[in-house]
């Protein structure tokens, strides 16, 4: 409940008893009032005083607590705690102003609609089915999974470094999207960046992450010659702080040794107009990179890699 101290705080009613009225009659108005003051034990003025200072001690809003990780809590859903000590403000992070677009490959529920995701879609001068449904583990991890719980942790980083950050795709449709529309996506909200998280399924022995980047393509709708060169500077940026803060190697099968590959058959590249990478973060049929890939907290490190890859891009 709250309270509104601009209202005087009410006062006290008593009722009075038998013995008071009884004394009221038979002596002066002055001794009455002196009689029913000890009756009563007090004026009324105290006890309205006392429910002011109530009022006064009650809180007017939702008071915070700090969670066990510094993170404000409430003792209401939806209440608003106070800062956690040091935060930083994201309106003033490096990043602020920037526009991330995070596309989480594939989709959990792509294998139950084929039908959709195989319907061919234009690429720009060649066409190709709209989505896949991905790779596993031979535990049978889904990449969807994978892909989608990093790019929540990914999210998460880069908006406490101040960026705008918008998911093509949250779990929340049927499948999808398609990869002309996840382009568009990151195309209409103009992003400073676009990162296409995905792991490979590749052979046994085959380890590693790489970059892929788009290459020169130009017709039926496309024309990546002016991202060309950004794309592959944001993908070095993450290459770098990828293999750093993972401790992974790149890619022992592609890229001779670079960690970058260059492709032109990807229409998620193919029609963007902003500067877009994907990332295979590793092979998840492999079983030594499989293992870092359901461990959560290799996730979170792959996910920082990938932020500071990102900030270093967009704010050197």
């Amino acid at each position: 409940m709250s309270y509104d101290e601009s209202q005087p705080a009410p006062r006290r009613r008593f009722g009075l008893n038998p013995l008071t009225l009884t004394v009221a009659t038979l002596v002066p108005a002055a001794v009455v009032g002196v009689l029913v003051w000890q009756g009563l034990g007090g004026s009324g003025d105290d006890g309205g005083n006392a429910a002011a200072a109530t009022a006064s001690a009650s809180p007017t809003g939702r008071s915070g607590t700090l969670l066990g990780d510094g993170v404000p809590g409430d003792a209401e859903p939806g209440g608003s705690g106070p800062a956690s000590p040091g935060a930083t403000d994201p309106a003033k992070g490096p990043l602020a102003g920037k526009v991330v677009v995070i596309d989480p490959g594939h989709n959990t529920r792509n294998h139950l609609h084929t039908a959709e995701i195989n319907k061919q879609v234009q690429i720009g001068p060649t066409s190709k089915e709209c989505d896949t449904t991905g790779t596993a583990t031979n535990a049978g991890y889904a990449e969807a999974a994978f892909t989608l719980d990093v790019s929540h942790r990914l999210r998460d980083l880069l908006k406490k470094e101040g960026a705008t950050v918008t998911l093509t795709q949250d779990d929340d449709r049927p499948f999808g999207p398609c990869v002309d529309e996840r382009a568009r996506i990151g195309n209409r909200a103009k992003a400073d960046a676009v990162v296409s998280v995905h792991a490979d399924g590749s052979a046994v022995g085959n380890r590693g992450f790489h970059v892929i980047l788009p290459g020169l393509v130009k017709g039926g709708g496309a024309d990546t010659t002016p991202i060309v060169g950004p794309s592959r500077d944001l993908g070095e940026h993450i290459a770098g702080r990828f293999a750093a803060v993972t401790g992974s190697a790149p890619s022992n099968y592609i890229g001779d040794g670079t960690g970058l590959d260059v492709r032109k058959d990807l229409g998620g590249l193919n029609l963007s107009t902003v500067p877009k990478v994907f990332v295979e973060c590793g092979n998840m049929r492999d079983p030594k990179d499989a293992a870092l890939l359901t461990s959560a907290d290799w996730r979170q490190k792959a996910a920082r890699g990938l932020a500071e890859g990102i900030s270093g891009f967009l704010a050197p």
